[in-house]
């Protein structure tokens, strides 16, 4: 521990600062910051103004129109720069934006190949870096940076888009190489989260459709010379040596198989410790594990690197032996935390179990007490289950954990109710972390959170983390193998998705359990505002989100439900919660001592995303991208809108 904090130190001395700006009134990174914090400290509307939001402008990519194939997510978190916003659409086109009157001033296009399909349809940011070494109006002083969905790492110049040249190959690096690419007919291996840069370090992890194989690609993380992209250091969630100590969480012989455990959602960064925060996933493929016995150590973990050298400095995984497609879906978040009269430097993780995690960052040792505790056994043949899981005393659960039964069932009609009686009197129900079965299981929490990639809002001032909570059951349940095909194309249950699992004895499908009208079968809210004081780790409020608006047939009440939804809040120094996220096309302001609605504004088409703030000409603006989500049932589109006090 001592060799550790003299690293510690030698870093502190000699790290480069981090690049881009990051003063009062600027969003320079994904989440506001390099910590993720999802909360500016501007203040001009607040809780006695936020009523007079007008809308700025709104600004449309055009990519809409461009695919009518599949429709990219526009679930983009702009950042302003060097007074520019910056933006990426679903396909990967970086936009520079005009921040007051929302007019373009360049795009660049990666052309990615729009005729085969991927397996996400997101990209949720880019990334700003200033090269020190270069003067003011040189080329490439300042670089914007993205990852595509056809695994490319893009740089270009800030000031016109033109790319980087110096930078890999004409400004681009191909991502798939090393990483054991096994489709080369689709884009299963992605990038949809922007890169991390710490000094002169650009980091970044991937995307990988893992559901559908035993041995898929190396879910690595990367670190590379931001300015020529020259490989610095790889980091590989699943060891594949002894020599690392986390092999002892896995069978030798099947490690050297498995693929993924890879980080997609965004990393964060501390420059002044000199660590990246890496969020991973699980191992391939997701809902059975017959073939990487063991805990899976790394997978499904919250790991602290070296930027510098790749070099794990902690980790602490959250759910062992994952089954269930509980992979860390959001950002770290990285705070101050106040407690019992001390401040420590700490990150916070939110899970799709619906757990909010939170380590000393420095040490990784927990701050709130972790409990392993006992969870459903009796798996399929062939599965290793953990016999345990990781729980924090605090903050609570922010869903149920309890076993779902028929008397759960939910329906706005009777016959709607009875149909979702019949559904869980035929599956396996025992709690959080029941096990995949081949009579099919209920998941609750879902394989859609919990929480999901809008993570954590922090308010600093206030010590208060908020979270979207989507609280709705599925069902996953493994065919076997000699059964799988003639299952998939049997019509028999057309909203599932299937997928082989190859290399296992089983296939898989898994739907979000409905009634005949569309929703959920379980009791309303299926969508939440939460707030927690992390002091204490408690919850201070809770509040339904979200209306059935846009998701009820005419004739049905417009009621204020709470909705499943895709995306995260923002706090800001007004006392504020600005979301939207919601299936109903609304962006709203909440007030953060209670939650209570203080404003809203309906949007052109879903806000499936999170929205960032900044101030330029003190005037101070609230933005957001309304792409709407194919997926989720939402209204589509391809605006992004601003507002500003009137």
């Amino acid at each position: 521990m001592r060799a550790f904090f003299c690293i510690l130190l030698t870093t502190l001395l000699t790290l480069p600062t981090p690049g881009g700006e990051n003063h009062a009134g600027s969003w320079s990174h994904y989440g506001g910051s390099e910590k993720g914090l999802q909360h500016t400290s501007l203040n001009q509307i607040n809780k006695s103004n936020v009523t007079q939001l007008k809308e700025a402008w709104r600004y449309r990519t055009g990519e809409l129109s461009q695919d009518a194939r599949s429709g990219y997510s526009f679930q983009t978190n702009p950042i302003l720069v060097r007074n520019t916003l910056y933006l990426s659409t679903g396909s990967g086109i970086i936009i520079a934006l005009d921040p007051v009157q929302g007019t373009e001033k360049w795009r660049y296009d990666p052309e990615l190949d729009r005729s085969r399909s991927t397996s996400e349809t997101a990209n949720r940011g880019v990334s700003s870096w200033i090269d020190n070494t270069r003067k003011e109006g040189e080329a490439c002083y300042h670089r914007i940076y993205i990852g595509t969905l056809d695994s490319r790492l893009i740089s270009v110049d800030g000031s016109n888009g033109k790319p980087c040249a110096d930078f890999g190959m004409n400004g681009e690096l191909d991502l798939s190489k090393d990483v054991r690419l096994v489709q080369r007919d689709s884009y299963e291996y992605s990038v949809t989260s922007p890169p991390v840069i710490v000094g002169d370090i650009l980091i970044s992890g991937s995307s990988i459709g893992d559901n559908s194989a035993v041995e898929l690609e190396r879910g690595i993380v990367r670190g590379f010379d931001a300015r020529t992209g020259a490989l610095l250091w790889s980091f590989d969630p699943i060891p594949r040596n002894e020599s690392d100590p986390a092999f002892a969480g896995w069978n030798a012989n099947e490690a050297i198989r498995n693929g993924a455990a890879n980080a997609w959602a965004p990393l964060s960064a501390d420059s002044a410790l000199g660590l990246v925060y890496v969020p991973t996933g699980s191992a391939s493929p997701d809902f059975y594990g017959g073939e990487r016995e063991g805990d899976n150590l790394y997978a499904n973990s919250l790991v602290a690197l070296d930027v510098k050298t790749g070099a794990v400095r902690w980790y602490q995984q959250l759910v062992h032996h994952d089954v269930w497609d509980y992979d860390l879906p959001s950002q770290p978040t990285l705070v101050e935390l106040e407690r019992n009269g001390t401040t420590i430097p700490a990150v916070i993780q939110a899970t799709k179990t619906g757990l909010i995690f939170t380590f000393n960052r420095i040490t990784g040792e927990p701050i709130f007490e972790i409990e392993e505790r006992s969870v459903p056994q009796d798996g399929v043949p062939g599965e290793h289950l953990s016999k345990t899981q990781p729980f924090p005393v605090a903050p609570p659960p922010l869903l149920s954990h309890v076993k779902v039964t028929a008397d759960d069932a939910w329906g706005m009609l009777l016959f709607d109710e009875w149909n979702c009686e019949k559904q869980f009197e035929a599956l396996r129900s025992e709690g959080i972390y029941t096990p995949p079965s081949l009579q099919g299981t209920i998941m609750l929490p879902s394989y859609i959170g919990g929480v999901n990639w809008g993570g954590v809002a922090f308010h600093p001032g206030k010590q208060i983390a908020v979270v979207r909570v989507t609280e709705v059951a599925n069902v996953v349940q493994l065919i076997k193998r000699e059964e799988f095909v003639a299952e998939a194309r049997s019509g028999k249950y057309p909203d599932s998705q299937y997928t082989a699992q190859s290399g296992t004895p089983y296939g898989m499908r898994r739907e979000v359990l409905t009634s005949p009208l569309g929703t959920p079968c379980t009791k309303p809210p299926w969508g939440w505002i939460k707030a927690i004081d992390m002091r204490e780790g408690k919850i201070l409020w809770q509040v339904p989100h979200g209306t059935i608006e846009d998701l009820a047939p005419a004739p049905v009440p417009n009621l204020e439900l709470g909705v499943p939804g895709i995306g995260g809040p923002m706090t800001t120094a007004g006392d504020l919660i600005f979301i939207a996220a919601a299936m109903d096309d609304y962006l709203r302001a909440l007030d953060i001592a209670n939650g209570e609605e203080l404003w809203k504004a309906r949007l052109p088409a879903g806000g499936q995303a999170t929205p960032m703030s900044y101030m330029v000409n003190n005037k101070q603006y609230i933005v957001i991208a309304a792409g709407g989500h194919r997926g989720a049932g939402t209204t589509m589109g391809d605006y992004l809108v601003a507002y500003t006090l009137q």
